[in-house]
């Protein structure tokens, strides 16, 4: 009975192990057979997620509600197409490399839809397809990428805790402060988990 509800996120956030190839980015990317990742799980990374109505962003009370009990103050809209984004080709590789930022990186496809990869505990990229109406919250420290899917268009909003600092450090900066948190907060404390399941 339980395996019938299905949680209404997955319609717009879906997330899998990606396999090593080096063919175009934008590909999916599934493992041989395809290993899906649950939104869970993702949380346990400290990735959240929500789905919310995309066509009536401007007046949802529950975009207000989580930008309200998450300090979010700041927002803003961006396009992420060759017609819309300056130095396009530049930018696009610029988000592809690993990186981190010692905030949240928040996202809310209000159209379109694109690829956010994450690292898992044990170094593995999980890739995240966010659509129209999803929204994805990357903790502060955690590496991660973006890239385009193949219908090449993303139009996001970005959220932010007061004055917006979108400075990304390229793999490796395990030096910082947030890293070190991150990786408390969330790898060693699920390595923990797993030492004490085997133990069991």
């Amino acid at each position: 009975m339980g395996s019938e509800f299905k949680d209404n996120r997955e319609e717009v956030i879906q997330a899998w192990y990606m396999d090593d190839s080096n063919e175009d980015q934008r590909l999916p990317h599934h493992k041989e057979p395809k290993e899906f990742v649950s939104l869970d799980k993702l949380a346990e990374l400290g990735v959240l997620s929500w789905r919310l109505d995309a066509d009536n962003y401007e007046t949802d009370d529950e975009l207000k509600k989580i930008r309200e009990s998450r300090g979010y103050s700041y927002v803003d809209i961006i396009e992420v197409c060759p017609e819309k984004l300056p130095n396009y080709e530049e930018k696009i590789k610029n988000f592809f490399e690993e990186h981190l930022h010692t905030d949240e990186e928040i996202r809310y496809a209000l159209a379109g839809s694109g690829y956010f990869d994450v690292r898992d505990s044990n170094e593995a990229w999980i890739r995240v397809w966010v659509k129209k109406g999803g929204m994805i919250v990357l903790p502060a420290g955690i590496y991660h990428r973006f890239t385009l899917d193949t219908n090449n268009y993303i139009k996001a909003m970005r959220l932010f805790v007061g004055d917006p600092v979108w400075t990304p450090f390229n793999r490796p900066h395990d030096h910082l402060p947030e890293r070190k948190k991150y990786l408390e907060e969330f790898v060693q404390k699920e390595d923990a988990g797993a030492t004490v399941d085997a133990a069991a």
